[in-house]
């Protein structure tokens, strides 16, 4: 995959399934930083105060540099490790991942929580929609009025997203586009006659 691109999901979803008696529930969402994973942490542990385990796993950055699992009191490496396994192998970023086990009565043994651990991240996974993104950077311009066609041009051949534009004596643009077109923005911006800050 290209630097400045990257896979997320574009909302929650959801999956279940059962080994023995045991039932995993696993929900995935799309997050942008620490705060909205415990909030959703807080949420689900609210809402299945009766469950044995709340197993997660987490990766944030677009190269998903940031990153954890927790295996909420199961045999280290059974459950959170397994989550972000399937968070690796799909290479999604900016969610999070929780696996919600009842126990059954019977145990599954380490290779059978693996398995099942698995199992339920990779059903939340196929129930989402996958939305690829990319890496943005924001360059804003200034021009005088007079290098305005200048300046649209090569707005119109790059097609940066406009966030922002003020037209008047001295004018400026704030846009935003991916990282692997940037430089090519800004050099030829400057050769229209703009003055950059980034």
């Amino acid at each position: 995959m290209a630097e400045d691109r990257f896979l997320t999901v574009e909302g929650p979803a959801e999956a279940a399934c059962r080994e023995r008696s045991s039932k995993f529930r696993a929900y995935l969402y799309p997050v942008q930083d620490e705060e909205q994973i415990r909030e959703a942490l807080d949420a689900l542990r609210k809402r299945f105060f009766d469950a044995t385990h709340h197993c997660y796993a987490w990766r944030l950055g677009p190269h998903g540099e940031n990153y954890r699992a927790n295996d909420d009191g199961e045999p280290s490496g059974t459950a959170g490790k397994p989550i972000l396994g399937q968070l690796l192998s799909h290479e999604l970023t900016d969610c999070l991942l929780v696996v919600v086990r009842y126990f059954g009565g019977t145990k599954l043994g380490v290779p059978g929580l693996i398995a099942a651990y698995k199992e339920a991240a990779a059903e939340a996974i196929a129930a989402a929609r996958i939305l690829e993104k990319t890496v943005d950077r924001r360059v804003t311009v200034h021009f005088p009025y007079p290098a305005m066609n200048d300046v649209m041009r090569v707005v119109k051949a790059l097609q940066p997203r406009v966030e922002a534009q003020r037209f008047d004596n001295l004018c400026t643009m704030r846009l935003a586009i991916r990282e692997s077109c940037a430089d090519e923005l800004v050099e030829r911006l400057r050769k229209a006659g703009g003055s950059m800050e980034e």
